[in-house]
């Protein structure tokens, strides 16, 4: 799947949610569901600056060239979030991830509804994500 098709993906899956309260909920699942984060990975080097919480974000290549990301965060909701983040962008070559736009954020209603220091979180860790695509793009 392109990563738009995972966008408009996610972007059904919280409409079918009126209420904010169960998208918030949705996101805590998401997070819970994510695979943990292996210990050897959680270290400064990949602690996400501008998060709130503490956000680990660590990126492989595999042997196609697509960029592969895992990460956990000591917060529910900011686990969700960038449980999110990776299955939109996960698994996909380095260009794509730069050329993407992002749209699933503002579509979902995301931005509107965090804190303004989860907010700036978010793009901390959308900002990581495109910083990890440019340094293999140069590789």
């Amino acid at each position: 799947m392109t990563i738009n098709e995972i966008q408009d993906e996610v972007i059904e899956e919280f409409s079918a949610f009126d209420d904010w309260m169960d998208k918030y909920q949705l996101l805590i699942d998401l997070g819970n569901e994510q695979e943990p984060l292996d210990e050897q990975y959680k270290t400064e080097q990949n602690l996400i600056d501008g998060c709130q919480s503490r956000v680990w974000l660590q990126c492989d290549k595999d042997a196609e060239g697509n960029l592969v990301f895992t990460a956990e965060s000591d917060a529910l909701i900011v686990k969700g979030i960038i449980a999110l983040l990776i299955r939109v962008i996960s698994g996909h070559q380095p260009q794509e991830i730069l050329d993407a736009d992002l749209y699933f954020i503002e579509q979902i209603g995301l931005k509107d509804h965090l804190s303004p220091t989860r907010s700036n979180g978010l793009l901390a860790m959308v900002k990581q994500v495109k910083a990890y695509a440019l340094a293999y793009t140069m590789k």
